[in-house]
């Protein structure tokens, strides 16, 4: 049970780190089984209750949306640590697969892949209302109307968006910190998808929650544009098309994950959205050399692997290193 604050130092941290990649990869998050995610979505389901009928002003709605954030990442970190320290006083081996499964649960690349897979299998087989259903769970804008290009620029983005919430941050804090911080990222960002929104009921209420996501997602979402521009054989130019691309967007992470698709791909995303009826014009960002397709999202989903390998390589090789 030795360094935990530094995981890497950590003897069996390699083991651990493959396990947990292998565990994501065949498994994914296979549908009713026991997720973290749920225990999580149902702490914060009866937080948010609670303060919204008992918080009646703004302050104290901002304040109840703190005390729940640092209550929920806090608790989950320290059920990590609990987990993984019963399983270890029963055999070592009982810690080191219950610290892969715990990190297992909380790397979304496997998942996020399956997702887009879904909505455009649909849109193969010319199930249009099927996709835009489909597509419903995924994002948060409406979907009853959206048109073929619409929903591939949707999955598209979801990708870009989530690659760094999803996929790279939750490997970064796992690398950092173990599953216990890793759980403790995967808290933040659930709670933020559930109440970080700044339309009612959750406008002060969501305040400290998303701040904190777009925090602890800020130097994982550099870094994964970062791999991408290495990738691109061109990283300063890359780099700074995303960093303007990405500066004109409100939210500090997404417009650049986006931008970084989006120049990768030699498309253009960003456009008019709509949220319970209500149209949102997002910047645009990279170029529209190539038109949305189907093949396009494929290519999408062969960056994401493209990044994930590299972060995985690497993660493996430095935990490696740390054993000499």
């Amino acid at each position: 049970m030795e360094a935990w604050l530094f995981f890497p130092a950590q003897p069996t941290a390699p083991l651990v780190l493959v396990a947990a990649l292998a565990l994501d990869y065949l498994l994914a998050d296979p549908w009713g089984w026991p997720h973290p995610v749920r225990v999580m979505g149902a702490v914060i389901a009866w937080g948010q209750g609670c303060i919204l009928q008992h918080c009646s002003t703004p302050l104290a709605q901002r304040w109840g949306g703190a005390i729940l954030t640092v209550a929920l990442l806090a608790g989950s970190y320290a059920a990590g640590w609990g987990l993984i320290a019963i399983a270890h006083t029963l055999h070592p081996w009982a810690g080191i697969l219950m610290q892969a499964i715990l990190m297992a649960s909380c790397l979304g690349g496997r998942s996020l892949r399956f997702a887009a897979l879904e909505v455009l299998d649909l849109l193969e087989k010319g199930d249009l209302v099927q996709a835009r259903q489909r597509l419903s769970r995924y994002v948060g804008r409406d979907t009853e109307h959206l048109t073929e290009p619409e929903i591939l620029r949707a999955v598209i983005e979801t990708v870009a968006e989530n690659t760094p919430d999803g996929a790279t941050a939750p490997l970064f804090y796992a690398f950092l910190g173990g599953a216990p911080l890793a759980l403790a990222y995967k808290a933040s960002s659930t709670l933020d998808s559930m109440v970080g929104y700044r339309h009612a009921p959750f406008t002060y209420l969501g305040t400290v929650p998303a701040r904190c996501e777009d925090v602890l997602t800020w130097l994982p979402c550099r870094l994964t544009v970062l791999t991408l521009a290495l990738l691109s054989g061109d990283p300063w130019r890359f780099w700074q098309r995303c960093r303007r691309d990405g500066q004109a967007d409100p939210s500090p992470n997404s417009g650049w994950s986006e931008a970084a698709f989006a120049w990768r791909l030699q498309i253009q995303l960003g456009g008019t959205n709509r949220y319970r009826g209500i149209p949102k014009v997002k910047p645009k960002v990279g170029i529209p050399a190539r038109p949305l397709s189907r093949q396009v999202v494929q290519e999408s989903l062969q960056l994401l692997r493209q990044v994930l390998g590299v972060w995985s390589g690497l993660m493996v090789s430095l935990a490696l290193l740390c054993r000499f």
